[in-house]
């Protein structure tokens, strides 16, 4: 993979813009200096051209590639895909995000076992080659709306669970996804935190996620993205890929629904 060279490039381009004279910058502006510097050389690409290379290499115990995957537009359809996830499919009979889909592909077609990715940790092993796709199928749907259906019974019922998960309070700080994303104008350190509750903040949130993690020198999916929200919550994190984790991203995804996707984008 491409991926462990460009971390270096990427993390000495930022040790260049910090070391920069910011006499006159605040806090924000310099962040985004070195956020605008690197878009576009966003190391995100390199994870999706890695998946691209993935997506059509045979794998797993069938030996087999992931060409006649179907994510909601029919088998192999990979173009605008994203763009419509999380969706109800009726081969599984559940709603399903771009991550958990991917998950019923490779055991259906590759004979991979899915719980070598579930019992994963991010970044590590597994889930590597996953994050790497994830980025590739993402960016196929760049540029394009927001456009996730609920007008299925159990599209419905996600939505209603992630809307109740979103506003639930607990952890020993009591937090909620709501304490930080329901209100206009709130950061935490240097970080924007969207309203997610209204469109242009849900847009703006759910339309640029996946990302690459400047600061970590990392892809996140949104799987992680989501994983992160709940241990700042203190809270225990969720299963890989299971329905709290779908519901959440359903109620995102229908509140940005017609925003344009951006992804993979570049984070702090």
């Amino acid at each position: 993979m491409k991926i462990g060279a460009y971390k270096f490039a990427a993390a000495a381009l930022v040790s260049a813009v910090i070391a920069a004279p910011v006499a006159a910058q605040t806090a924000s502006e310099q962040l985004q200096q070195y956020r605008d510097m690197l878009a576009e050389g966003n190391p995100a690409e390199l994870y999706e051209m890695d998946g691209e290379e993935l997506w059509y290499t045979a794998a797993g115990p069938k030996n087999a590639t992931l060409e006649t995957c179907d994510l909601g537009l029919g088998p192999g359809v990979v173009e605008g895909a994203s763009a419509q996830l999380p969706r109800y499919f009726a081969d599984t009979d559940r709603v399903q995000d771009l991550e958990s889909r991917l998950l019923t592909c490779m055991q259906e077609i590759q004979g991979i076992d899915p719980q070598t990715i579930i019992n994963g940790s991010f970044g590590k092993g597994a889930r590597i080659p996953m994050e790497a796709i994830v980025a590739y199928v993402s960016g196929m749907s760049k540029g394009m709306k927001v456009d996730v259906s609920v007008d299925h019974p159990k599209e419905k019922e996600m939505l209603a669970m992630g809307e109740k998960l979103f506003y639930m309070q607990g952890g020993p700080m009591d937090f909620s996804c709501a304490s930080c994303h329901a209100a206009k104008d709130q950061r935490i350190r240097m970080q924007d935190l969207p309203d997610l509750t209204e469109h242009a903040g849900a847009a703006a949130g759910w339309g640029n996620w996946p990302a690459y993690r400047v600061n970590r020198g990392v892809f996140w999916t949104m799987q992680r993205r989501l994983n992160d929200c709940y241990r700042q919550q203190r809270m225990p994190y969720p299963i890989y890929a299971s329905d709290v984790t779908i519901a959440l991203s359903m109620y995102m995804a229908n509140m940005a629904n017609g925003g344009e996707i951006n992804t993979p984008s570049i984070k702090r």
